[in-house]
């Protein structure tokens, strides 16, 4: 399953890495900013995912929007933010190769030129939009506002979702986005994944005649994280009243890092808690008890820290807290007994296969361009799949147990009860705190 590739790293500071595959006439280039909301300062938050957006509206020498000239001959592209990267990907035929990499380059070396107090203006009410869609209008919308607010203390990178603060855009001026520009959007803090119907000797070639001579920033530190215990501790249960139909229970909990002790087997944890119609959660909220209509569990695996969240729906005529005592319940006896070998299993095989599903394509959200890049800003080394994978073949039954009973406790847990905004409060988890998210 390895994705044979090779690297290098331009005078500037670039990482390329090329991976050669000639079975389809296609080629992916998929493109790292080591940036997103964790490196932006509280008062001032949303500027990451802005320029995802500002990126699209044309550079020095292309002054126009970016998608028409890559789908006019057969390219898809696409560009997302979260908390600790931006990333911009294309897929085109072999022979457009260059157009990418030269409006890549461009935009990358000559974006500010062309970024303009109307373009700026134009893409900020389109993001307010977009926060309005998806967040406030939402049902359940303004619950990842509610949680990142309540897990993580003010000054924690954290503590904000990537789409920002409204006021904050609202605020931010021209000058200070083009200084966050700046800051992190160079070759230094950029990585280059190629992957597709290339030579690499090529391959590396056009990338050095394009990018080469962009001068390099200065590599950016991680940001400062504030003292252990600074979110407090104990059990925090708020209530958030919405405009929707089923009261859902959310519990979330902080968690080790991506890559760090624990990561892996937190994952095999919410497989074995509710991947499939045979896991421990839906058998007993959904199939034996009809107490809830769904639940999911996940570990939100993140640069500097992690969070585990559970999280269940409500069937008719059921309170939350009956869902909250079983998971209590079930949570209670992994962590005493452990999962079983035959569980173990299970969720081990389903997460190889999501490693498989992901290298069927060279590009796009997952595929091997994206893979490659993903290893190499957070590890440094683009060939970590191998390592990765061998962290969830490693895990044990019974230290699934020992990191289940270690980080899913009562401490520093956060219960969310979201109910609709007809019923009472009693509605929710005992003793409760309204929560009004902005």
């Amino acid at each position: 399953m390895q994705i044979t590739f090779e690297k290098q790293t331009l005078d500037n500071g670039l990482d390329v890495i090329v991976h050669e595959d000639s079975s389809c006439p296609i080629v992916a280039v998929n493109l790292w900013y080591h940036v997103g909301s964790k490196n932006e300062q509280p008062g001032r938050t949303g500027f990451a995912h802005l320029f995802e957006h500002l990126m699209f509206e044309g550079s020095a020498h292309h002054d126009s929007g970016y998608f028409r000239p890559l789908q006019e001959v057969g390219g898809l592209l696409n560009g997302s933010t979260n908390t600790d990267r931006t990333n911009y990907w294309e897929v085109v035929p072999t022979n457009a190769f260059e157009r990418v990499l030269w409006m890549e380059s461009d935009r990358m070396g000559f974006l500010l030129p062309a970024l303009t107090q109307k373009k700026f203006d134009t893409q900020r009410e389109v993001v307010l939009n977009e926060r309005r869609q998806n967040y406030e209008n939402r049902p359940y919308g303004l619950v990842p506002v509610a949680l990142m607010a309540s897990l993580y203390p003010p000054m924690h990178p954290y503590h904000w979702v990537t789409i920002g603060d409204p006021e904050d855009l609202r605020a931010s001026g021209l000058d200070e986005v083009k200084e966050f520009f700046g800051t992190y959007y160079h070759p230094a803090n950029a990585s280059l994944a190629i992957a597709g119907d290339v030579r690499i000797k090529d391959a590396f070639d056009q990338v050095l005649r394009y990018f080469g001579e962009l001068p390099a920033g200065p590599i950016p530190k991680l940001p400062k994280l504030p003292p252990e215990g600074a979110a407090g501790g104990g059990d925090c249960r708020l209530v958030l009243i919405d405009r929707v139909e089923l009261p859902r229970l959310y519990l979330s909990w902080r968690t080790p890092p991506l890559f760090a002790s624990g990561d892996a087997e937190l994952d095999l944890l919410a497989e074995i808690l509710t991947g499939g119609k045979s896991s421990r959660l839906y058998q007993a909220l959904v199939h034996q008890r009809r107490l809830a209509t769904d639940v999911i569990a996940g570990q939100n695996s993140r640069e500097l820290g992690s969070n585990f969240s559970i999280v269940a729906t409500a069937a008719p005529g059921h309170h939350l807290a009956e869902l909250e005592a079983v998971i209590t319940d079930q949570l209670g006896t992994l962590q005493a007994d452990g999962p079983t070998e035959d569980e173990l299993i299970r969720s081990c095989t389903r997460l190889e296969a999501d490693f498989v599903y992901n290298l069927q394509t060279v590009g796009g959200f997952g595929g091997q361009s994206d893979q490659l890049n993903a290893y190499n800003v957070f590890t440094g080394d683009p060939g970590y799949i191998t390592a990765d994978r061998q962290r969830y073949a490693s895990a044990t039954a019974e230290r699934v147990r020992t990191v289940a009973k270690m980080h899913l406790g009562g401490t520093q847990r956060v219960a969310l009860s979201v109910i609709p905004d007809e019923s009472g409060p009693d509605a929710a988890l005992p003793d409760s705190v309204t929560v009004t998210p902005r």
